[in-house]
């Protein structure tokens, strides 16, 4: 009894912890988060008591333990977001774009022509998935957790489609002459 009072003890503050590393890119705020802390603690040790028979020594308990309450987190952040998402910009919001970042009139011209390209390159050369990651992650600001929880996909997954699709744009812009190959801006 006393291991895992202490071992929910330690998953609370990793918990804790956790929560508010990624407060500034979630909706959550306040008692809230610290809710999403506990519930995550309280789940994880739940998990880790289920699967203790699992556990085969090859890392310490206490990485395997931590492995679980960062996945509750991410779970529980994920689920939180859909709550109220953002709203999406819409295809006037992206051309005020550059207006709205504070661009000269060179610069607005040469952000028109980049934006330009790439939503061409958004439109026409990615897949239907790869076009619904990027706006969401990339256009949108969702959280990576709250995406992967949405999707039922692992976030390693939408890293290499977000990857992926960076390297289509990234030529794009390249074989436009927006970039060079070395990437450090117009030639």
């Amino acid at each position: 009894m006393v291991a895992e009072r202490e071992l929910h003890d330690r998953l609370l503050r990793i918990a804790l912890a956790e929560v508010r590393r990624r407060s500034g890119r979630t909706p959550v705020t306040g008692p809230e988060l610290d809710d999403v802390a506990y519930q995550a603690a309280g789940d994880a040790m739940l998990a880790i008591l289920g699967k203790l028979g699992e556990f085969r020594g090859e890392s310490r308990f206490t990485t395997w333990a931590y492995k679980f309450v960062i996945l509750e987190v991410s779970s529980k952040l994920g689920r939180h977001y859909w709550r109220n998402p953002p709203v999406a910009l819409d295809a006037g919001q992206w051309e005020r774009l550059p207006d709205r970042l504070g661009l000269d009139p060179h610069q607005h011209a040469e952000a028109a022509g980049i934006l330009a390209e790439v939503r061409h390159v958004i439109e026409s050369e990615l897949t239907a998935h790869q076009r619904r990651i990027f706006i969401a992650v990339i256009v949108d600001g969702i959280p990576l957790d709250a995406l992967a929880d949405k999707l039922n996909l692992q976030r390693n997954a939408i890293y290499k489609v977000i990857f992926d699709t960076r390297r289509k744009i990234r030529r794009a812009l390249v074989a436009k002459g927006y970039l060079d190959e070395a990437g450090a801006g117009r030639r």
